[in-house]
């Protein structure tokens, strides 16, 4: 039987096939160094697994819980809002959803219908895309601005929705409280929603974090704020997300995950209340700060290749330009020759960049990957040339 037409149509996302490829490599024995992909090489805190531990041993049941999460993990994550980002929120204010992409798809149906527009900057989460053309909806784009001013969001044109990612993946910007009250008045001007997606808002390095719906009524103005555990707690496979948002959104959004997920499973619910109690985690920010170094240190002499230093996230973002545009042809090749995956700017948005992870394996194995990496762009930089010369 042949799909259907809709579903003919839908595409993997990008990140999660080129982890795929460099998977099914690895599987088949190829000594792939597997950069496409932030994956921590961290457990989870020992809280969240001593917190489960009863669970797994079979001491007590798991669960069903209400759709929008069990009361008391939505307690405390009201708690974690008040004590870490400044803000009061109800229980009926909160939803648990598998992963921050869950939160996000439910949080855009819940704010547009079919044909709306939705302004995204690039380089993008190729997830907010993905998401808006399942809902058929239209997405302007515009490039992320060094700062976020009126002008720049005006370049947008008339939308229903705002997605912003702060901090920001793949650069690793944190946007400042100038930007972000640019943002609340701008939104508030033109009745525009935004969603908030605030996964990274532990991991960083540089400056401060400031949460939109903390400086604004979040409430009255449509405001969805989006966290996960995945990378601040390197919990990437507990699928924990969570939602702010006001409780008419909740109830829609709890609305559409309950007959597709209902609730997020119990042990991950568990988990999710030893892992937002703990707070930030200072010894893997420290790991991934002095990782980052390490990358932008090994790098800085290849005359092909500008990096700058993210003030958060888990990955690098290099401009390859004076290479070459088509980074899909380069991770390619790449991936074929030196056996090394990464994620080409194309699927994020930005031809001629792309994305590196830099917090998988061991040290050693990610400096083998730059190695690999530079090794091959002199070879191209220095076929360029000859090609040029002649």
């Amino acid at each position: 039987m042949k799909p259907s037409n809709r579903s003919a149509h839908i595409r993997p996302l990008a990140t999660t096939a080129m982890h795929g490829r460099a998977e099914a490599l690895r599987h088949a024995g190829e000594p792939v160094i597997d950069l496409s992909i932030a994956i921590s090489h961290f457990a989870p805190p020992a809280a969240v697994r001593g917190a489960v531990a009863g669970l797994l041993a079979g001491e007590a049941p798991a669960q069903y819980t209400e759709v929008a999460g069990a009361l008391e993990v939505r307690e405390a994550l009201c708690a974690k809002l008040r004590r870490e980002n400044g803000i009061e929120a109800g229980v009926d204010e909160v939803i648990l959803a598998n992963g921050c992409k869950q939160a996000y798809y439910q949080a855009l149906y819940a704010l547009t219908d079919p044909g709306d527009r939705i302004a995204v900057f690039r380089p993008y989460w190729p997830a907010y895309l993905a998401s808006a053309a399942l809902l058929g909806l239209e997405v302007v784009l515009a490039d992320l601005p060094d700062a976020i001013t009126p002008e720049a969001l005006d370049a947008f044109g008339d939308v229903r929705v705002l997605v912003l990612n702060n901090p920001h993946n793949p650069t690793g910007v944190v946007h400042t409280r100038r930007e972000l009250e640019c943002v609340r008045d701008w939104a508030l001007a033109r009745g525009v929603a935004v969603i908030v997606d605030e996964s990274y808002e532990h991991l960083l390095f540089e400056g401060e974090h400031l949460t939109l719906a903390s400086i604004c009524d979040w409430r009255g103005a449509g405001v969805v704020t989006l966290f996960s555990a995945s990378q601040s707690y390197a919990m990437m496979g507990w699928r924990i997300g969570f939602a702010l948002a006001n409780a008419a959104l909740v109830e829609s959004m709890q609305a559409l995950q309950g007959p597709i997920t209902a609730g997020v499973p119990h042990l991950s619910q568990v988990a999710a209340i030893a892992a937002f109690d703990g707070g930030p985690q200072p010894a893997l920010a420290d790991d991934y700060r002095a990782r980052r170094d390490m990358v932008l240190r090994r790098v800085a002499g290849a005359s092909w290749m500008a990096m700058r230093s993210p003030a958060s996230g888990p990955y690098l973002w290099a401009d390859v330009r004076a290479l070459t545009l088509d980074t899909v042809a380069f991770a390619e090749r790449l991936l074929e020759q030196e056996r090394v995956a990464l994620m080409p700017g194309e699927s994020l948005g930005m031809p001629g960049f792309i994305r590196l992870g830099y917090i998988a394996d061991e040290r050693a194995t990610l400096m083998e990957g730059v190695d690999r990496l530079l090794a091959f762009g002199a070879r191209l930089a220095q076929d360029k040339t000859t090609l040029e010369y002649r």
